[in-house]
């Protein structure tokens, strides 16, 4: 069973239904012991940073999230969920995020001819392998909604990466804590395959 993450934000039903038509069953739930022993673990969300946090911490999720990363289960933040995995960002000074990975969320640079928030199709560049996209061709395109980016420290946890206005630290894997900035669940047969390798190495086939 793959757990999604109920913290009150947008968009948890669509991936949901995204494992349902995988054929796999999904749960949406803030119940601890569910989160803990599913096989497989999803931080979906769109919103604000500081909101978000501020709902992991009325219902006491940012422990369940940092306990479900030391027990080694397979996790995927989706979005602001890639984003909340990090230490902070720019929409919401002196906020904490979880701190589950190294590095900061900045705003997108303004550029001419661009608009902000990024929102649309754009191809992926593989900066290292990553078990997410086994099976998809480099070049493939996902579909983003953001105004905020990723800069991971360590940018051999990047495994891909996006063009818009600057370099976008598109996807990240850090032992068995998975993120990407896009969306699979609205990124087509890309993205489908995106959420069945994750459902793969939560069943251990990978």
């Amino acid at each position: 069973m793959i757990a999604i993450i109920d913290y009150d934000a947008g968009n948890l039903r669509s991936v949901e239904k995204a494992f349902a038509f995988l054929g796999e069953e999904a749960a949406v739930t803030r119940d601890a012991e569910a989160i803990l022993g599913a096989d497989g673990i999803v931080l979906p969300g769109v919103g604000a940073f500081g909101d978000a946090m501020g709902k992991l911490n009325q219902y006491g999720l940012t422990e369940v999230i940092r306990e479900a990363v030391r027990r080694e289960i397979p996790f995927l933040g989706i979005c602001l969920g890639l984003q909340l995995l990090f230490e902070k960002s720019d929409e919401s000074p002196g906020v904490e995020g979880l701190g589950v990975c190294k590095g900061e969320i900045l705003r997108i640079p303004d550029c001419e001819g661009l608009k902000i928030p990024h929102m649309g199709w754009n191809s992926l560049q593989y900066d290292h392998p990553g078990r997410l996209f086994e099976g998809i061709p480099e070049g493939s395109y996902v579909y983003f909604v953001h105004s905020y980016y990723l800069k991971a420290a360590d940018e051999a946890i990047v495994k891909a990466s996006a063009s818009y206005s600057t370099k976008i630290h598109a996807s990240v894997e850090q032992g068995n804590v998975f993120a990407c900035q896009f969306h699979p669940e609205k990124s087509g047969v890309v993205g489908l395959s995106i959420l069945k390798n994750f459902v793969k190495i939560a069943k251990g086939g990978c």
